[in-house]
This record gives C-alpha cells, structure tokens and sequence, in this order.
C-alpha cells in the first residue's frame, strides 16, 4: 500500500506518536479519522491539519470503552468512504508503579485499579480496535494493514509491569492476528519505540533523563518522525507481516 491511498484510523492521534503520525498521513494525501479522549487536544489537530493535503475527520474516542469503539469505527468507515484499509493502533497510558513498595516501615501493594487501567487502555483497547476494523475490512473485502504500537518496555522494565505486561501482550496479539487475517488480505505488524522525544519526557528528572541516555548505543533520544519512517516501513511493504520492528537505537541489545 501506498501511504496516499490510505483510509485511516489512528488512535491516541491527539498529542505524542498519534499525533505525528497522523500529521504525517495526510502530508502524503491520506484520509485520517483521527480519536482521542483528549477533546481539545483533537481540536489543536484539526487546526494544524487545516492546510495539508490529505483529509481529516476528528471524533472522541476511548478504547476502553466497547460502545466508543464500535461507534468511532462506523463513524470513520462513513467518513472515510466506506473502505477502511488502515489501523494505527497507538493509544495507550502510564500509570507506573513497583509491585510492591516498601515506604515508611509498611509495603504499599501496587493498585488493582492502577494495573486495570493500563491493560484496559493498552491491550483491551488495542484487541477492540482491531476487532472492528478488521470486520470492516472483511465485510468490504478490502485488503488492509494492522500497525500495533508496542514499547521497548515489552521485554519487562522496573516499576512497569502493567505497561510491560500490555505491550508483551500486544506482541503476541501482533503474530496471532497476522496468523489469522492473512487470508483475508490483512497484514499485522508492529513498532516498538524506545525512549522517544515526546511531551511525555517532560515529567522526567533531568538526572532520570541522563540515565536513559546512558543505556541508549547511539548516544541520543529517538524521534516521532524516525519512529514513523518504521511504521511507514510495516505499511507500504507488502511482504512484511507478524512481527514487531524494534525502533530504540540499540537498547534492547543491552
């Protein structure tokens, strides 16, 4: 597939990798439906997008939520033609935390609700939005492409294991969704980023920020734009499918 015959979902489009990658999209003429829970944040979008080629549709969106899910999706096929042929499945959350801490003489145990948010978000939500996109595709009998978003976290990472948990998950849906949508025309394939130059990184301590860099070979933060040239890559190679491209400038090496 060409990235200017795309008909778009991307989600968490509102800020960060989904909102670059969106931004990307329509550069090259694609049709974007854009969701985010982020209201304001897809607004921001929609202005930004106003001058560019390809053509944007910007909804609310939680893929936590079954109903939200089902809805965007019929909403998007509507907007975008009927024909849906791309899903960058990007959203996903932080709530980082030990199993268990031990502060102040007592063990702080790692919230339920805390691990069920991140696994909602990252893992359920991703399995939601691929649900539907993918009967949408079957449905039109139109070939199509999966990207899940996955992290360099996949491999375990201290105070992470939601997060680790949701993306490891992810990889695993990422084979087993190629294995199964082939014959459909479909192909699934994943990127996982290492430490990327996002609004994201502002919460991070100077100090936390040079121990980082520290376990990065190529000495630097990874970007949005080299992130998606990845992406890219899973989408216009037609031979590529069930697996994940590691995008962390050698980090996992370590």
């Amino acid at each position: 597939m060409q990235v200017g015959e795309a008909r778009a979902i991307v989600t968490g489009a509102a800020r960060g990798l989904g909102r670059h990658f969106t931004l990307a999209l329509l550069r090259e003429g694609a049709r974007v439906a854009a969701g985010d829970v982020n209201g304001a944040g897809l607004r921001g979008l929609k202005a930004e997008a106003a001058a560019l080629p390809g053509a944007l549709t910007v909804a609310t969106l939680d893929v936590a939520d079954e109903a939200s899910v089902a809805a965007f999706v019929e909403l998007a096929a509507r907007a975008l033609g009927g024909e849906l042929n791309l899903l960058l499945n990007n959203a996903g959350v932080l709530r980082d935390g030990l199993l268990v801490a031990w502060e102040d003489g007592a063990a702080r145990k790692l919230p339920l609700t805390q691990w069920n948010k991140v696994i909602d978000v990252n893992l359920t939500g991703q399995f939601l939005m691929a649900r539907e996109v993918a009967a949408k595709m079957i449905e039109s009998g139109t070939r199509g492409v999966i990207v899940n978003i996955s992290s360099l976290a996949r491999a375990g990472n201290r105070g992470q294991s939601s997060y680790a948990a949701s993306k490891a998950g992810l990889d695993a849906c990422t084979r087993t969704w190629a294995l199964e949508l082939a014959a459909h025309g479909i192909r699934v394939g994943g990127v996982a980023p290492g430490v990327i130059d996002t609004p994201i990184l502002g919460d991070v301590s100077a100090t936390a920020l040079q121990s980082l860099l520290a376990g990065i070979p190529v000495g630097k933060l990874g970007t949005s734009e080299e992130v998606w040239e990845a992406v890219k890559f899973v989408l216009t190679c037609d031979f590529f499918t069930g697996r994940t491209v590691e995008v962390d400038g050698g980090a996992s090496m370590g």
